[in-house]
Parts: structure tokens; C-alpha cells; sequence
């Protein structure tokens, strides 16, 4: 069906289901021979009905993608960071509860 809808805007040279995953599930990925083609559907396609459900249809933007995976990979960096910093200020503590002042 995916093939019929948007194979009128130009020949289609593949179609990938995304996965049962968070992220992907309910997508895919339409790569067309010619990115005008692409261009025509996106701009016919998007709100357009199947199913019940409107169709979202966008670009494909590696450039953004890396971006949100960097954001992501550099807030699980200050995450740690800020779990190494509270346990050192911890231990810090405790060896001044100790009596020793050496650090």
C-alpha cells in the first residue's frame, strides 16, 4: 500500500518499515530515485489520510540527528561528572568527620 500512495510522486527506490522500537515504531523511510520527487511528496503527502491515521512526511536530516544523539551522549557525560563530584565531596566529608583534615 506504501508503495501505491508514494509511488504516484515518482519511482520509488526503497521502503523501510521501521522497527517495534520506541523511536521508530509506526515510522518508515521512503527513499526515492530523484529528490524532486521526494520534494513532491512531501509536499502532497503531509496530513494526508491512510488508515485513520495523518501522515507525517518529512526529510530525511542526518545533520539533526547527530545533533540529538551528541545532546544526548553529552548529558549522560555531566550526569556522571556531577555523580563523581557528589561522591568525592562525600568522602571529603567523612574524612573531615573523622578528624582528619588531610585532603
Amino acid at each position: 500500500e506504501l508503495y501505491d500512495i508514494f509511488g504516484k510522486y515518482g519511482a520509488v527506490y526503497q521502503i523501510r518499515l521501521g522497527d517495534r522500537s520506541r523511536d521508530t515504531r509506526g515510522t518508515a523511510f521512503v527513499v526515492y530515485e530523484d529528490i524532486y520527487d521526494a520534494k513532491a511528496a512531501v509536499d502532497h503527502l503531509s496530513g494526508f489520510n491512510v488508515g485513520g491515521r495523518y501522515l507525517i512526511v518529512l526529510y530525511y536530516q542526518p545533520a539533526k540527528f547527530q545533533r540529538r544523539i551528541d545532546a544526548e551522549e553529552k548529558k549522560k557525560e555531566l550526569e556522571e561528572l556531577r555523580r563523581q563530584v557528589k561522591a568525592k565531596k562525600a568522602a571529603i566529608a567523612a574524612s573531615e568527620q573523622k578528624g582528619g583534615t588531610d585532603v
